[in-house]
């Protein structure tokens, strides 16, 4: 009997194990971020990849069959700068439909422990490309984060110190490094236009990254230290507000890429949200229209352009990346152009095109379903109802009735 009892656990143990590996979504019509509009799609997912997506596939009893009804299945979305530096925030971001983030620097290594958290299964959320400490000037209580930086409390600036900092992010297991050419918008007493490191300063950076195959990302408003960044090798240009045409023409001829950030923009002149100051509100006013321009430029002079929400997705952010694809629209984008901001562009931008930002066999399981077709109105990008993560499932708002 004990053993009868015993078989009878490992049966029903390795049942839940299947459900968990094995999962067919019926009925779902899929952008997959390459070819047109598939409808009544289904697509076989196992050991976390994507097996199959077929109009004609009828899962066997081994598959947990979700029931799509319908729904717009994407890849999932890809936020190429944020700040997540808690779980809660990981939470929030992974239920907005973002699978994937490139941080852009967290105080004391957070997002290499929500990397590993990830990694391991301890944690659903988004896959995390991570930057550790911001290689800026002056780390003030960021120094903290590690005992080596003790050194560093007089500044950042010279080819020494810029290479240690670089050297110590790379011990602490980073992805890539981020950087600044100028000062921050999101403080009052900045100006965001003012550049920081020179040329000189942001090669050195570029330079002992490389050592460490690690690729560099740059802050960067203003646009003197913008071209500096561009000339100094970095792979993307993070915001990039008063960017004139040259270093636009110099950014199309390198290949860098540039995530503007604009919903954050967006955010400095609306009450609420991250940012709610009166000096940034006045600011938001002549940031936005530039902003605009150059996203509109880069855009016609075919610079690839990525999403980034830029926040830590924290109880009182509006910023997401479903908002950032219907203002890329707004500024002329098509909606398919502004998906793919958020997916393949995205991952060509992190380097892991080969294995997320489609829906393609043999993909991670990357996976987004909203209500209604975001092609025929850029707005339902946002309607976020279920979300899945390398084959795990971490939102499900259905079933329901779709109309």
């Amino acid at each position: 009997m004990r053993i009868f009892l015993i078989l009878l656990i490992l049966f029903k143990y390795s049942s839940l194990l299947i459900s968990q590996n094995k999962v067919a979504l019926i009925n779902a019509n899929v952008i997959d971020g390459i070819n047109p509009l598939k409808k009544n799609m289904t697509i076989l997912i196992d050991e976390g990849k994507i097996q199959s997506i077929d109009k004609n596939l009828k899962p066997s009893k081994d598959y947990e069959t979700l029931n799509m009804k319908g729904l717009f299945i994407l890849p999932g979305f890809i936020d190429a700068h944020t700040h997540v530096r808690t779980i809660d925030g990981a939470k929030r971001a992974l239920e907005s439909g973002v699978t994937t983030a490139r941080s852009a620097n967290t105080p004391y290594y957070q997002d290499v422990s929500l990397r590993q958290m990830v990694k391991s299964g301890n944690l659903i959320g988004p896959d995390i490309i991570a930057a550790g400490v911001f290689v800026t000037p002056n780390l003030n209580e960021t120094i903290l984060a590690d005992t080596a930086l003790g050194d560093l409390v007089n500044g950042v600036n010279n080819e020494k110190s810029l290479r240690k900092l670089v050297r110590i992010n790379a011990k602490r297991g980073v992805d890539i490094i981020k950087t600044r050419g100028t000062e921050r918008a999101g403080l009052p007493y900045t100006d965001p236009r003012k550049q920081t490191y020179t040329r000189q300063q942001l090669e050195i950076i570029v330079d002992e990254a490389a050592k460490y195959n690690l690729k560099v990302m740059a802050h960067a408003h203003g646009d003197e230290g913008g071209y500096a960044a561009v000339q100094a090798g970095v792979i993307s240009i993070e915001h990039g507000t008063y960017l004139t045409n040259r270093t636009l023409q110099l950014m199309k001829k390198k290949k860098v890429y540039l995530v503007p950030t604009y919903t954050t923009v967006v955010d400095l002149k609306e009450p609420g949200g991250d940012y709610d100051n009166p000096i940034l509100f006045i600011r938001g006013q002549h940031m936005l229209p530039a902003l605009e321009r150059v996203v509109k430029s880069a855009y016609r002079m075919g610079i690839k352009i990525a999403t980034g929400a830029d926040t830590a997705y924290g109880p009182n952010s509006t910023s997401r990346v479903g908002m950032e694809i219907t203002n890329f629209v707004k500024l002329g984008m098509t909606p398919y152009d502004a998906i793919q901001s958020a997916t393949i562009i995205g991952a060509e931008l992190l380097g892991i095109d080969k294995i997320t930002g489609t829906l393609s066999i043999g993909k991670e399981a990357d996976i987004i379903a909203i209500t209604n077709n975001p092609l025929t109105n850029i707005q339902n990008i946002q309607d976020v109802v279920f979300v899945m993560n390398n084959g795990r499932i971490g939102l499900k708002r259905i079933p329901f009735d779709i109309k």
